[in-house]
Protein backbone atom coordinates (compact mmCIF):
# COMPACT_ATOMS: atom_id res chain seq x y z
CA UNK A 1 0.00 0.00 0.00
CA UNK A 2 1.59 3.62 -0.99
CA UNK A 3 0.13 6.66 0.89
CA UNK A 4 0.46 10.37 -0.83
CA UNK A 5 -0.88 13.55 -0.02
CA UNK A 6 -2.24 16.20 -2.00
CA UNK A 7 -4.41 19.38 -2.04
CA UNK A 8 -7.00 19.49 -4.11
CA UNK A 9 -11.19 20.77 -5.38
CA UNK A 10 -14.07 18.50 -5.25
CA UNK A 11 -15.33 18.34 -9.35
CA UNK A 12 -17.78 16.17 -9.04
CA UNK A 13 -18.97 13.06 -6.38
CA UNK A 14 -20.94 10.18 -8.12
CA UNK A 15 -22.60 7.54 -5.81
CA UNK A 16 -20.89 4.04 -5.30
CA UNK A 17 -22.91 1.44 -4.00
CA UNK A 18 -24.64 1.67 -0.75
CA UNK A 19 -22.52 4.15 1.58
CA UNK A 20 -19.63 4.77 -0.68
CA UNK A 21 -18.64 7.68 -3.46
CA UNK A 22 -16.30 8.67 -6.05
CA UNK A 23 -14.71 11.71 -5.57
CA UNK A 24 -13.12 13.63 -8.66
CA UNK A 25 -10.60 16.14 -7.75
CA UNK A 26 -8.14 18.50 -9.62
CA UNK A 27 -5.02 18.26 -7.42
CA UNK A 28 -2.27 20.32 -7.19
CA UNK A 29 0.24 17.47 -7.96
CA UNK A 30 -1.09 14.94 -9.82
CA UNK A 31 -3.83 16.61 -11.98
CA UNK A 32 -7.19 14.99 -11.88
CA UNK A 33 -8.02 12.54 -9.63
CA UNK A 34 -10.38 9.97 -8.89
CA UNK A 35 -10.79 8.16 -5.38
CA UNK A 36 -13.24 6.32 -3.23
CA UNK A 37 -14.39 7.96 -0.06
CA UNK A 38 -16.28 4.54 1.71
CA UNK A 39 -18.60 5.17 3.89
CA UNK A 40 -18.85 8.49 2.94
CA UNK A 41 -22.79 8.96 2.70
CA UNK A 42 -23.44 7.29 6.19
CA UNK A 43 -24.48 9.74 8.95
CA UNK A 44 -21.94 9.13 10.93
CA UNK A 45 -18.91 9.55 8.49
CA UNK A 46 -15.94 11.08 9.63
CA UNK A 47 -15.69 13.51 6.67
CA UNK A 48 -18.72 13.42 4.53
CA UNK A 49 -19.41 17.06 3.78
CA UNK A 50 -15.82 18.21 3.41
CA UNK A 51 -15.90 16.11 0.06
CA UNK A 52 -18.78 17.97 -1.81
CA UNK A 53 -18.36 19.80 -4.89
CA UNK A 54 -16.30 23.36 -4.13
CA UNK A 55 -14.50 22.06 -1.09
CA UNK A 56 -10.80 23.10 -1.16
CA UNK A 57 -9.24 20.10 0.70
CA UNK A 58 -6.19 18.34 1.89
CA UNK A 59 -6.54 14.75 1.35
CA UNK A 60 -4.63 11.40 2.30
CA UNK A 61 -4.74 8.29 -0.26
CA UNK A 62 -3.68 4.98 -0.58
CA UNK A 63 -3.20 3.29 -4.09
CA UNK A 64 -5.96 0.40 -4.97
CA UNK A 65 -6.15 -1.62 -7.55
CA UNK A 66 -8.81 0.32 -9.82
CA UNK A 67 -9.20 3.30 -8.06
CA UNK A 68 -7.39 4.83 -5.09
CA UNK A 69 -8.87 5.63 -1.45
CA UNK A 70 -9.65 8.48 0.20
CA UNK A 71 -8.52 7.94 4.33
CA UNK A 72 -8.26 11.08 5.28
CA UNK A 73 -9.19 14.88 5.00
CA UNK A 74 -8.59 18.23 5.84
CA UNK A 75 -10.52 21.56 4.83
CA UNK A 76 -8.50 23.78 3.25
CA UNK A 77 -10.91 26.64 2.23
CA UNK A 78 -14.38 25.99 2.27
CA UNK A 79 -15.78 28.01 -0.77
CA UNK A 80 -19.34 25.40 -0.61
CA UNK A 81 -21.52 27.23 1.84
CA UNK A 82 -21.05 31.12 0.36
CA UNK A 83 -21.67 29.51 -3.34
CA UNK A 84 -24.61 27.42 -3.26
CA UNK A 85 -26.54 29.57 -1.52
CA UNK A 86 -26.77 32.19 -4.45
CA UNK A 87 -27.74 30.81 -7.79
CA UNK A 88 -25.81 33.13 -9.72
CA UNK A 89 -22.58 32.32 -7.95
CA UNK A 90 -23.85 28.59 -7.93
CA UNK A 91 -24.23 28.28 -11.78
CA UNK A 92 -20.89 30.33 -12.42
CA UNK A 93 -19.10 27.63 -10.01
CA UNK A 94 -20.50 24.44 -11.53
CA UNK A 95 -19.34 25.75 -14.93
CA UNK A 96 -15.66 26.89 -13.21
CA UNK A 97 -15.74 22.83 -12.35
CA UNK A 98 -17.38 21.39 -15.86
CA UNK A 99 -14.69 23.18 -17.47
CA UNK A 100 -11.92 21.96 -15.37
CA UNK A 101 -13.20 18.31 -15.26
CA UNK A 102 -12.99 19.04 -19.34
CA UNK A 103 -9.56 20.38 -19.61
CA UNK A 104 -8.14 17.86 -17.28
CA UNK A 105 -8.79 15.03 -19.25
CA UNK A 106 -5.80 12.41 -18.27
CA UNK A 107 -5.35 11.01 -15.05
CA UNK A 108 -2.28 11.90 -13.14
CA UNK A 109 -1.31 14.51 -15.62
CA UNK A 110 0.37 17.42 -13.72
CA UNK A 111 -2.13 20.35 -14.23
CA UNK A 112 -1.03 23.17 -11.96
CA UNK A 113 -1.88 26.33 -13.56
CA UNK A 114 -5.58 25.11 -14.32
CA UNK A 115 -5.66 23.75 -10.20
CA UNK A 116 -4.68 27.31 -9.44
CA UNK A 117 -7.19 28.69 -11.51
CA UNK A 118 -9.81 26.85 -10.27
CA UNK A 119 -9.62 27.45 -6.58
CA UNK A 120 -8.71 31.34 -7.67
CA UNK A 121 -12.22 31.67 -9.09
CA UNK A 122 -13.91 29.35 -6.48
CA UNK A 123 -12.29 31.87 -3.87
CA UNK A 124 -13.76 35.37 -5.71
CA UNK A 125 -16.86 33.82 -6.64
CA UNK A 126 -17.03 32.94 -2.55
CA UNK A 127 -16.01 36.27 -1.88
CA UNK A 128 -19.07 38.06 -3.70
CA UNK A 129 -16.93 40.96 -4.57
CA UNK A 130 -17.54 40.85 -8.46
CA UNK A 131 -20.38 39.83 -10.71
CA UNK A 132 -19.92 36.08 -10.84
CA UNK A 133 -20.72 36.45 -14.52
CA UNK A 134 -17.37 38.40 -14.63
CA UNK A 135 -15.12 35.42 -12.69
CA UNK A 136 -16.07 33.17 -14.61
CA UNK A 137 -15.63 34.53 -17.95
CA UNK A 138 -12.33 35.42 -16.54
CA UNK A 139 -11.56 31.63 -15.43
CA UNK A 140 -13.14 30.89 -19.07
CA UNK A 141 -10.37 32.84 -20.97
CA UNK A 142 -7.33 31.95 -18.74
CA UNK A 143 -8.42 28.71 -19.05
CA UNK A 144 -8.33 28.57 -22.68
CA UNK A 145 -4.95 30.02 -22.76
CA UNK A 146 -3.65 27.17 -20.30
CA UNK A 147 -5.38 24.52 -23.48
CA UNK A 148 -3.62 27.21 -25.53
CA UNK A 149 -7.35 28.03 -27.25
CA UNK A 150 -6.66 32.04 -26.35
CA UNK A 151 -8.98 34.04 -28.91
CA UNK A 152 -7.01 36.84 -30.49
CA UNK A 153 -8.36 39.91 -29.35
CA UNK A 154 -6.20 42.52 -30.41
CA UNK A 155 -4.73 41.42 -33.57
CA UNK A 156 -6.08 39.02 -36.63
CA UNK A 157 -5.80 35.96 -35.67
CA UNK A 158 -5.24 34.98 -39.16
CA UNK A 159 -2.37 37.28 -40.53
CA UNK A 160 -1.60 39.06 -37.06
CA UNK A 161 -2.21 42.42 -38.14
CA UNK A 162 -2.66 44.88 -35.35
CA UNK A 163 -6.13 45.99 -34.67
CA UNK A 164 -8.57 47.03 -33.37
CA UNK A 165 -10.41 45.17 -35.33
CA UNK A 166 -14.67 45.11 -36.13
CA UNK A 167 -15.33 41.50 -36.50
CA UNK A 168 -14.66 38.26 -34.46
CA UNK A 169 -14.82 34.41 -35.89
CA UNK A 170 -14.23 31.80 -33.55
CA UNK A 171 -13.58 28.76 -36.20
CA UNK A 172 -10.72 31.52 -37.30
CA UNK A 173 -9.11 31.90 -33.81
CA UNK A 174 -11.05 35.16 -32.98
CA UNK A 175 -10.94 39.06 -34.09
CA UNK A 176 -9.96 39.41 -37.61
CA UNK A 177 -9.53 41.92 -40.00
CA UNK A 178 -11.27 42.85 -43.06
CA UNK A 179 -9.44 41.63 -45.05
CA UNK A 180 -9.35 38.29 -43.33
CA UNK A 181 -12.79 38.23 -42.09
CA UNK A 182 -14.82 35.00 -43.39
CA UNK A 183 -18.88 35.37 -44.03
CA UNK A 184 -20.59 34.86 -40.83
CA UNK A 185 -18.12 36.79 -38.33
CA UNK A 186 -19.73 38.85 -35.49
CA UNK A 187 -19.33 42.11 -35.02
CA UNK A 188 -18.99 42.90 -31.63
CA UNK A 189 -18.42 46.63 -30.12
CA UNK A 190 -15.28 47.86 -29.30
CA UNK A 191 -15.69 47.83 -25.27
CA UNK A 192 -16.36 44.17 -25.50
CA UNK A 193 -12.52 43.63 -27.04
CA UNK A 194 -11.10 45.57 -24.49
CA UNK A 195 -13.15 43.83 -21.62
CA UNK A 196 -12.32 40.55 -22.88
CA UNK A 197 -8.34 41.88 -22.89
CA UNK A 198 -9.44 42.89 -19.16
CA UNK A 199 -10.24 39.49 -18.07
CA UNK A 200 -7.43 37.62 -20.03
CA UNK A 201 -5.38 39.92 -18.18
CA UNK A 202 -6.88 40.91 -14.36
CA UNK A 203 -7.32 43.84 -15.14
CA UNK A 204 -10.33 44.27 -12.91
CA UNK A 205 -10.56 48.01 -12.62
CA UNK A 206 -11.41 47.53 -16.31
CA UNK A 207 -13.68 44.98 -16.08
CA UNK A 208 -15.79 46.71 -13.22
CA UNK A 209 -16.62 49.63 -15.39
CA UNK A 210 -18.20 47.48 -18.14
CA UNK A 211 -21.55 48.17 -19.39
CA UNK A 212 -24.19 45.34 -19.19
CA UNK A 213 -24.27 45.16 -22.94
CA UNK A 214 -19.89 44.86 -23.01
CA UNK A 215 -20.54 41.92 -20.83
CA UNK A 216 -23.15 39.75 -22.66
CA UNK A 217 -21.62 39.91 -25.78
CA UNK A 218 -18.35 39.33 -24.13
CA UNK A 219 -19.95 36.42 -22.28
CA UNK A 220 -21.48 34.80 -25.64
CA UNK A 221 -18.35 34.95 -27.24
CA UNK A 222 -16.55 33.50 -24.61
CA UNK A 223 -18.89 30.46 -24.39
CA UNK A 224 -18.91 29.80 -28.09
CA UNK A 225 -14.97 30.16 -28.32
CA UNK A 226 -14.72 27.67 -25.51
CA UNK A 227 -17.30 24.84 -27.04
CA UNK A 228 -16.08 25.01 -30.29
CA UNK A 229 -12.85 24.14 -29.25
CA UNK A 230 -13.95 21.72 -26.81
CA UNK A 231 -16.58 19.98 -29.89
CA UNK A 232 -19.68 19.85 -27.35
CA UNK A 233 -21.95 22.09 -25.16
CA UNK A 234 -21.17 22.43 -21.45
CA UNK A 235 -24.15 21.33 -19.46
CA UNK A 236 -23.70 24.03 -17.24
CA UNK A 237 -22.77 27.06 -19.50
CA UNK A 238 -26.97 27.57 -20.43
CA UNK A 239 -27.77 27.88 -16.93
CA UNK A 240 -25.73 30.28 -16.00
CA UNK A 241 -27.57 33.70 -14.90
CA UNK A 242 -25.96 36.54 -16.42
CA UNK A 243 -26.81 40.07 -14.67
CA UNK A 244 -24.70 42.44 -13.75
CA UNK A 245 -25.02 43.60 -10.31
Amino acid sequence: MTLYRDTGVVLRVQKLGEADRIITMITRRYGKLRAVAKGVRRTSSRFGARLEPFCHVDVQCYTGRTLDVITQVETIDAFAPRIVDDYQRYTAGCAVLETAERLSAEEGEPVLRLYMLVAGALRALSAGERDPSLVLDAFLMRAMAYAGWAPAVFECARCGKPGPHHAFNVPAGGAVCDDCRPPGSASPARDTFVLMDALMHGVWERADESAPAARREASGLVAAHLQWHLERQLRSLPLVERRSQ
